[in-house]
């Protein structure tokens, strides 16, 4: 689902997409719209904008993210401002990627972010980690936290550093399939619901901070 407030803009991203095999089950021009079509729509992946008509946009990620956890929100923004980031990511954002970005870099996000990945334009995803360090206070041992395996833990570490499945696959020489399993049995230990709320926990227990090899 494409939301976006200028017409060109919102055709040119959905055409884009359907032209590379995905199917664009709805389009909206402002955030009541938007909000009004999602539950028929039901997307796997919302590209929106941030700077939209009322409900702006990460209301519109809290609100859907709230509807419906295992959607997967891209925020595709002409502004890369750190506070818009952070809030982006605050209300569920599972991308962001300024306008900037190439087509090929849109494509590319969209179906990491439809498989879990966390998807930043470069230089974004440091700032992220870096303000979610800052604002944890949580203790890096707690007696009570669930117990991880040493796979399980390598794993969560690389996802923290932003790293997708694929690239964690390749540094540890395992398969997709097994990343993804790792990952599965992390959320449910730890009773996440997604991936950038494990980055959240791993920035918090200061797995990010540990070498990776």
């Amino acid at each position: 689902m494409v939301v976006d407030d200028h017409p060109m803009w919102r055709e040119g991203v959905a055409r884009d997409l359907t032209e590379s095999g995905m199917r664009v089950v709805a389009t909206a021009a402002d955030g009541r719209e938007a909000l009004a079509r999602f539950p028929a729509a039901r997307p796997q992946v919302l590209v929106l904008d941030l700077q939209i008509p009322e409900p702006r946009g990460v209301e519109v990620t809290a609100r859907v993210v709230a509807l419906d956890p295992t959607v997967r929100v891209l925020i595709l923004s002409a502004s890369g401002e750190q506070q818009d980031v952070l809030d982006a990511v605050k209300a569920g954002a599972t991308g962001y990627l300024v306008k900037s970005a190439s087509r090929t870099e849109l494509l590319d996000a969209v179906r990491r972010v439809a498989l879990g990945d966390t998807v930043f334009t470069p230089g974004l995803a440091g700032l992220v980690l870096g303000e979610y360090r800052r604002l944890s206070d949580t203790p890096a041992a707690d007696a009570d936290a669930p117990r991880l395996t040493d796979r399980e833990t390598e794993v969560l570490r690389l996802v923290a550093k932003g790293l997708s499945y694929k690239q964690v696959a390749e540094r540890l020489v395992l398969s997709h399939r097994t990343v993804q399993n790792h990952v599965q049995n992390t959320l449910r230990k730890l009773q996440l619901h997604n991936r950038v709320q494990l980055v959240r926990y791993a920035i918090e227990q200061g797995l990010d901070d540990e070498p990776s090899a």
